[in-house]
């Protein structure tokens, strides 16, 4: 079983750069990060391998976000810079049981409950 808890979201200004964090328990294999938006589907944000030497990004966010993990302290990141209003979300760490690693929600086994995030214009 892998328990996944989320930590660091909050209220930022456009432009600003934020990171949070997703502290996990158990094997995991790739992990990622989706983001569900008020009155919106959950959609993908990043995904990473087990080894952390591969990474996808959904376009939105190429070249702003960054999602990288640290195998010794059991812990994925993602860090947001030039925050965009339209980033505001709900972020949701995703863990998987199989080698699966990609942007499909169903590919991943663990949730976390999630963190807000809100950037003000």
């Amino acid at each position: 079983q892998v328990h996944l808890v989320e930590s660091g979201g909050g209220t930022v200004q456009a432009g600003d750069s934020l990171r949070i964090s997703c502290a996990h328990s158990g094997r995991t294999f790739a992990m990622g990060w989706f983001r569900q938006a008020p009155g919106k589907e959950r959609e993908f944000v990043a995904t990473i391998s087990e080894s952390g030497d591969s990474t996808l990004y959904a376009d939105s966010v190429k070249g702003r976000f960054t999602i990288s993990r640290d195998n010794g302290k059991n812990t994925l990141y993602l860090h947001m810079n030039s925050l965009k209003p339209q980033d505001t979300a709900v972020y949701y760490c995703a863990a998987g049981s199989t080698y699966y690693m990609g942007g499909r929600s169903d590919g991943y086994s663990y949730w976390g409950q999630g963190t807000q995030v809100t950037v003000s214009s």
